[in-house]
């Protein structure tokens, strides 16, 4: 096997080709700063204007910020209140040399659940030309009035990189319920993902990989 790949490399060579070096896991990100950009926003939980990108200053992450991400049931609250979407795509560019996957994302929100009632987070994500995840799913029981936080981690073996070289769209579908169950009709049950001082977010983890 390994005749074989120094005759390929010396093949390349001799027609002029580009010999590239298999991509390799690695625990520091790229220097340059990486920038990811919302293509576009769809869902009840996320209207136009009401989610932010931000990436982290060391390139390890990049956060998702709701302002109207709320999901509602009881008293108050319209039919269709009780589930709310979002769906988001990105544009996440790397310096060249550098290619990515998400090993980890964190959700964050509050929960306002009365006796009998219920919530529900999910979500899902994957780069453009690559299978989704799992969507997974998180369950909340009330009574609770507090904030919450989900993880969800991917096997290293599992990890989906972004093709070298190349531009992909990264999806993020995420989802909220509510459901009055038992509690008493006079009283109003919430799930929220959403901050208006951006203390509330969404983190997606980086794993980096070297392509040349």
């Amino acid at each position: 096997m390994l005749h074989t790949l120094v005759i390929g490399s010396l093949a390349a060579s001799l027609l002029g080709l580009p010999v590239l070096a298999d991509p390799v896991p690695t625990t520091n990100p790229p220097a340059e700063r990486i920038t990811v950009e919302i293509v576009t926003v769809n869902g009840s939980g996320c209207r136009a204007g009401t989610a932010a990108v931000a990436t982290a200053p060391d390139n390890t992450a990049f956060t998702v910020t709701y302002s109207d991400y709320l999901a509602q049931a009881g008293a108050g609250t319209a039919p269709t209140d009780f589930r709310k979407n979002c769906q988001l795509v990105l544009e996440v560019k790397v310096p060249g040399g550098f290619t990515y996957a998400i090993g980890q994302a964190d959700y964050r929100g509050f929960a306002h659940l009365e006796r009998g009632a219920s919530g529900m987070q999910r979500a899902s994500y994957y780069i453009q030309g690559t299978s989704p995840t799992d969507a997974r799913s998180h369950s909340f029981a009330g009574p609770v009035s507090d904030s919450w936080q989900t993880t969800d981690t991917t096997d290293v073996a599992s990890l989906v990189y972004a093709p070298c070289g190349q531009v992909r769209l990264f999806n993020i579908n995420t989802e909220l319920r509510v459901i009055r169950g038992s509690s008493p009709a006079t009283t109003t049950s919430f799930m929220m993902m959403d901050s208006t001082d951006g203390s509330v977010s969404t983190t997606y983890h980086f794993n980096w990989m070297r392509c040349e």
